[in-house]
């Protein structure tokens, strides 16, 4: 890990750092204003993949298929945030689906899930933190 207090990530870092998550956060905007979704995900091979139940993401994914998911995890010591920006489709082919039930995404709520959706990410970002006493101005 970097001295540096930030640090930006190269696209392979940030894969790297988004594949080992299971938890994010989905955000969309909704009748013009921007709504956060907390989800978890399964990320490989340039997609990050979820599945959801009929309601207001569903709903707005149809009118709007552009979609951010970020993802990040700290300690008392660093942290790290990773966002991936992308269109968003609902899984509708069976061979697709199929795939995407053969992953290791499961529902951690026991709330019934009847639709898979696929971020087809085209820009990744990530930045790696070192927390520290704060800089001064001089």
């Amino acid at each position: 890990m970097s001295d540096k207090p930030v640090e930006i990530l190269s696209e392979a870092k940030a894969w790297k750092l988004l594949e080992g998550s299971v938890l994010g956060r989905l955000a969309l905007c909704v009748d013009g204003n921007p709504e956060l979704f907390p989800l978890n995900a399964y990320a490989a091979d340039g997609k990050i993949l979820f599945h959801t139940s009929p309601g207001t993401k569903l709903r707005e994914l149809v009118v709007n298929d552009r979609a951010v998911f970020e993802t990040d995890a700290f300690t008392s010591r660093s942290g790290w945030s990773v966002v991936a920006k992308g269109r968003a489709r609902i899984l509708t082919d069976a061979a697709e689906i199929a795939a995407a039930e053969a992953t290791p995404l499961h529902a951690w709520t026991p709330t019934e899930k009847t639709a898979y959706v696929q971020l087809d990410v085209d820009e990744i970002t990530g930045r790696r933190f070192v927390f520290g006493a704060e800089a001064t101005v001089v």
